[in-house]
């Protein structure tokens, strides 16, 4: 595995790569203290960079990665589904569960374990009655106003 640290607008974020897939984006919260990790000069870990700093400075609204599957079938539905919400749009834990064929929990819990920070928008995913709701990343709901807020500024 190879990793890198990715500074950002909300802190830093640490990508892993394995061979040809990104096994994950994390991020870590502007409040988190961390070292620089290894970096490895793997042209995947470079794309993955590029492309993050593409959305960072709103020049990339879809991105375009080989992400590692998930270990089910229906946790690959809830990642579509997550990742069908159009740039700079919501959608509640309901509308997912329905498109999904699944319940508000489960989306609740594939945005919970979501690997990929950003790329499979799970901060896009909101509360009935357009309820900030829950964020695991970063400095959570704080984070997650921030991305929505920087998807609004461009679309």
């Amino acid at each position: 595995m190879s990793s890198m640290t990715l500074p950002s607008p909300i802190g830093p974020i640490i990508i892993t790569v394995s061979g040809r897939t990104l096994e994950s984006i994390r991020l870590c919260g502007t409040a988190s203290e961390i070292v620089l990790i290894h970096h490895d000069d793997d042209p995947l870990l470079r794309e993955a960079a590029a492309q993050l700093n593409a959305w960072f400075e709103h020049r990339l609204t879809e991105f375009d990665l080989p992400l590692a599957q998930c270990r089910s079938e229906r946790g690959e539905a809830l990642r579509g589904a997550i990742s069908g919400i159009p740039y700079g749009d919501t959608a509640s834990y309901g509308e997912l569960a329905r498109l999904a064929s699944s319940g508000p929990r489960a989306i609740g819990q594939a945005c919970r374990r979501n690997p990929f920070t950003i790329v499979v928008p799970c901060h896009r995913v909101i509360g009935a009655g357009q309820a900030i709701g829950y964020y695991s990343g970063g400095d959570g709901i704080i984070t997650k106003r921030w991305l929505l807020d920087h998807e609004q500024r461009q679309s």
